[in-house]
C-alpha cells in the first residue's frame, strides 16, 4: 500500500490533533505539556496558511499517519527566507518511512516557494529518531542548547539542525 503525501485540509485536523496529543503526553520532541485542543490546532493551521506555507499529511488507505509543516523562523523581515519545520508521526507508523516521505515533500514545497534555509529545532538530544530523520534529509548539526526545557522531571536539550534549500541557497536575494 502506497503512502500519499498531500496538502492538509481542515478535515484532517482531528487526526493531526490526536497524533500531536500523543507526542505531548508521552514524548520529549515537543516541550508542550498539555495537548492543545482541536480549536487550538485549527488556529495553528490557519497561522501556517496565513503565511502561505505548506502543511502536509501522510495518508495510507484513508488514515493520517503523520504530518509536517513549516513556520516562519522569526518574525523580522530579514528572516523571510528561513523556516522551521515540524514533523510528527503516529506512534504505530514510526520507522516505516513516513517521516522521510513527509520531510522530503516539505523541503520540495519550501524550495518551490523560493525559501533558502530550513531549520530543525529538535526537542531532546536523545530524540534519535528526529535527529536521524533530519540528517537523512540533508540537515547538518549546528549546535545544542543544553538543559533549556523541563519535562517529565528531566532537563532537556534542544538540538539545532539546518539545511539549505534550492540550488542557489547561498546567493543573496532582494
Amino acid at each position: 500500500m502506497t503512502l500519499t503525501v498531500r496538502a492538509a485540509v481542515t478535515n484532517d485536523l482531528p487526526a493531526i490533533q490526536a497524533i500531536y496529543a500523543h507526542h505531548v503526553r508521552h514524548g520529549t520532541g515537543t516541550f508542550e505539556e498539555v495537548p492543545p485542543d482541536l480549536a487550538d490546532m485549527s488556529t495553528r493551521f490557519a497561522a501556517v496558511a496565513h503565511h502561505n506555507l505548506p502543511w502536509l499529511v501522510a495518508e495510507r488507505e484513508g488514515r493520517i499517519l503523520g504530518y509536517t509543516y513549516a513556520i516562519p523562523f522569526r518574525p523580522r523581515s530579514a528572516y523571510r527566507f528561513t523556516v522551521e519545520d515540524s514533523v510528527y508521526v503516529a506512534p504505530d507508523a514510526q520507522r516505516l518511512g513516513v517521516g522521510v516521505g513527509l520531510l522530503t515533500e516539505l523541503i520540495a514545497a519550501c524550495e518551490a516557494l523560493g525559501l533558502r534555509r530550513m531549520l530543525a529545532v529538535i526537542g531532546d538530544s536523545e530524540n534519535f529518531g528526529s535527529v536521524g530523520l533530519h540528517a537523512r534529509c540533508g540537515f547538518s548539526h549546528q549546535g545544542v542548547l543544553t538543559g533549556v526545557g523541563l519535562k517529565f522531571g528531566r532537563w532537556l536539550d534542544v538540538v539545532l539542525m539546518e539545511r539549505g534549500l534550492g540550488v542557489d541557497f547561498d546567493t543573496p536575494q532582494q
